[in-house]
């Protein structure tokens, strides 16, 4: 591993639905573990630390934390023992709202949330409120983070819109259930590519509620290769992705003759649609 290159962790873990307690205690265990190998940014899944299956908005109430909270101070404190940093999805609760939301903590601190934008009529989605931030970018000791959930993957903007803002890392905790193959094996990587931006997606395992999870985390570099995958079970899965790599758009083949920046070539002006608004269909 050079001076250029951080030592990623994704852990793959199969959290208990309405185990907050037990799910922190073993996840700053697994920090730990992480930690001990080199690594500097350790990744949780969406909803780890609350479970995802909830039937009512009224269940999952009890869950919910404000960010900082008692559950991110103690992830904070880990990371900084450690000095590495750490992503974890959670309910948070904020006011009288409640979103999915992604929490980053590090040697400094809480550094804030991410709330999922794009929420599917699934799980605890169906009761929460769509973010309401968009794209923050985290500059950390690891690179320029840019947080997605899930289902915001599928939207091309979302992984765009941080990389028009700098992020060279893009992270993505999600609760992909079986039948989602398709969003790793083709999805991750070609946000990766059109973005020249390095992918980190953090899925769970295990069976809640009837909803089987397939597993199949995976870290993808700014070229749009796979570094490495991780299988259908419980796994602590590393890679080592450039940071500093994902900076430089242009990418040279012969200089002077083959040349492209999927950045810099675009052209803003023909692509007004993309930013209409539209009417929402009611859920059914």
């Amino acid at each position: 591993m050079d001076s250029h290159t951080v030592r990623v962790a994704v852990a793959q873990v199969d959290p208990k639905i309405g185990d907050k307690g037990g799910n922190l205690s073993r996840f700053l265990e697994i920090i730990g573990e992480a930690a001990r190998a080199g690594s500097r940014l350790v990744v949780f899944p969406e909803c780890a630390l609350t479970g995802y299956c909830f039937s009512s908005l009224e269940e999952a109430k009890p869950l919910a934390e404000a960010v900082p909270g008692p559950s991110t101070e103690q992830l904070a404190k880990r990371a900084g023992e450690l000095d590495v940093y750490v992503v974890m999805g959670l309910i948070e609760r904020c006011g009288g709202e409640y979103y999915n939301a992604a929490a980053v903590a590090g040697p400094e601190g809480v550094l804030g949330s991410y709330r999922k934008v794009h929420l599917p009529y699934l799980g605890v989605d169906r009761f929460l409120t769509p973010g309401d931030r968009g794209f923050n970018i985290y500059g950390t000791g690891v690179g320029r983070l840019g947080i997605g959930i899930c289902y915001d993957a599928v939207f091309p903007e979302a992984s765009r819109a941080m990389a028009l803002e700098g992020a060279e890392v893009i992270v993505l905790p999600t609760n992909w259930p079986e039948g989602a193959w398709r969003v790793p094996r083709y999805v991750v990587n070609t946000r990766a590519f059109e973005n020249h931006v390095n992918f980190v997606a953090c899925n769970r395992v295990g069976v809640e509620r009837g909803f089987r999870f397939m597993g199949g985390s995976k870290v993808v570099d700014f070229s749009g290769d796979t570094l490495a995958e991780a299988g259908s079970g419980e796994e602590l899965l590393y890679a080592e992705i450039d940071a500093l790599g994902a900076r430089e758009k242009r990418v040279v083949m012969i200089p002077g003759e083959w040349e492209v920046d999927r950045i810099g070539d675009r052209r803003p002006e023909f692509y007004q649609k993309l930013t209409e608004a539209v009417k929402r269909r009611g859920r059914q």
